[in-house]
């Protein structure tokens, strides 16, 4: 039988202390609230024809598996823990800059950290496969940058450390995350507003299973596409190349993923540890014997890589953060 899709369009909510004209919250964070990233149309999307859809794909209704297409508002969704120890995590999602998970590499991260603390945002970032009016390839970076600012800029209000904001990506959310890590002083959005003027540095990452590189040799060749088109030039592949970006002022990270993934080849993860240690800058590698790709949180697999959050729980009381 084939699968019965069930297609939503949805508009972001905004919740705003200033109503229609459509800045962020700046009020205390509420638990589940969603607040679009752009006072306006986001950058680059200003004349688009889609607008986010969410599709639903399981047939079981007990079991949510959906995505996010076509997305040209942006949101950051707060979960906010009972007892807010002052860390703070934006999330990214996988999809191959086609679309965004909603349900597993989101909402499960938030139920495995909030407990622990950690006030947990999911970032439903535009997505470069998508036909935007201007610098498509930077549309997942805008929203990247724009989200450490947002949190940064109202840490005090939401009981967040302004050095304690982090960056997770799974797989092509991997490659975005990777991509603020390093590139975050890159000028890829005019300033909008007072939010822009803090800065969008990390200041701890998190990868699963991440696209890196854009270079023939190592790259996820269906992230590469969508990002970069079909020819792109090697200048091109080697600017959107997070390993090769790599700075002394690049924030510690935590990178795991499964050597038998056939999506995305480890050897991402390895060459971005590697440019990370070149500057001696903290950073663990975990790669799990088996696994393949997306296995998010690992709870359904019988080996050891189901326990990579406890090896991540780790490295964040390591560092301070839990």
């Amino acid at each position: 039988m084939k699968s019965i899709w069930k297609t939503i369009a949805v508009a972001g909510l905004l919740l705003s202390a200033l109503g229609a004209a459509g800045a962020v919250q700046a009020s205390p964070l509420q638990d589940g609230g969603q607040m679009n990233l752009w006072p306006g149309k986001a950058p680059g999307s200003e004349h688009v024809a889609f607008h986010n859809t969410v599709t639903e794909r399981s047939e079981d209704p007990a079991h949510h598996d959906r995505i996010m297409t076509d997305i040209d508002v942006p949101t950051l969704i707060a979960h906010v823990p009972e007892h807010p120890n002052g860390t703070a995590l934006i999330v990214g999602p996988g999809g191959g800059y086609a679309r965004v998970v909603m349900d597993k590499e989101s909402d499960e991260v938030a139920d495995w950290l909030n407990p622990k603390g950690v006030t947990v945002f999911i970032l439903r970032y535009r997505l470069p496969g998508n036909a935007h009016n201007k610098n498509r390839e930077d549309v997942s970076l805008e929203d990247g940058q724009r989200a450490v600012r947002i949190v940064r800029a109202h840490a005090k209000e939401w009981n967040i450390d302004p050095e304690k904001i982090g960056i997770m990506g799974f797989s092509a959310g991997g490659h975005m995350a990777a991509s603020v890590s390093t590139c975050y002083a890159r000028r890829v959005y005019e300033p909008v507003d007072e939010q822009d003027k803090v800065s969008a540095h990390p200041d701890f990452t998190i990868l699963g299973y991440p696209v890196i590189s854009m270079l023939p040799e190592y790259a996820h060749e269906g992230t590469k596409k969508r990002l970069l088109g079909l020819s792109p030039s090697r200048k091109a592949m080697e600017t959107y190349s997070a390993e090769l970006h790599v700075t002394a002022e690049t924030p510690p990270a935590f990178v795991f993923c499964a050597a038998d993934d056939n999506v995305v080849p480890p050897v991402n993860s390895v060459r971005y540890v590697s440019a990370l240690r070149r500057y001696a800058i903290p950073a663990e590698l975990h790669i799990y014997r088996t696994g393949g790709h997306g296995f998010g949180l690992g709870r359904s697999l019988q080996s050891s890589t189901r326990y990579w959050p406890s090896a991540c729980e780790n490295w964040l009381r390591d560092l301070g953060l839990i």
